[in-house]
C-alpha cells in the first residue's frame, strides 16, 4: 500500500471526530461509551462519508501550496563521464 499523504493528513480530523461523537453519545445515554460503540461507528462513518471529499479537496490543495522538500545528495564522489 502506496503511502498517501492527504489521508495522512486525514488522520487527526477523524480521530477528532470519533472523540466528538463518543463524548455526544456519552451525553445522550448518561453514562460512558467506547469509541467502538456501534452507534458511535455509524455516526463516524455517516460524517466522514458526508464531508470526505471536501476534506481530501482541502488538504490537496493545502498540501499543493506547501513547500515541498528537495531531497540533498551528500554524495561528493566523482561520478564517472
Amino acid at each position: 500500500m502506496a503511502f498517501d499523504p492527504v489521508l495522512f493528513r486525514q488522520l487527526p480530523v477523524i480521530q477528532k471526530i470519533i472523540a466528538d461523537e463518543t463524548w455526544l453519545e456519552s451525553e445522550r445515554r448518561g453514562c460512558p461509551v467506547p469509541p467502538d460503540d456501534p452507534v458511535v461507528k455509524e455516526h463516524v462513518c455517516d460524517i466522514v462519508l458526508r464531508i470526505g471529499a471536501s476534506l481530501r479537496e482541502a488538504l490537496t490543495v493545502e498540501l499543493a501550496d506547501a513547500p515541498q522538500k528537495v531531497p540533498f545528495d551528500d554524495d561528493h564522489t566523482p561520478h564517472a563521464a
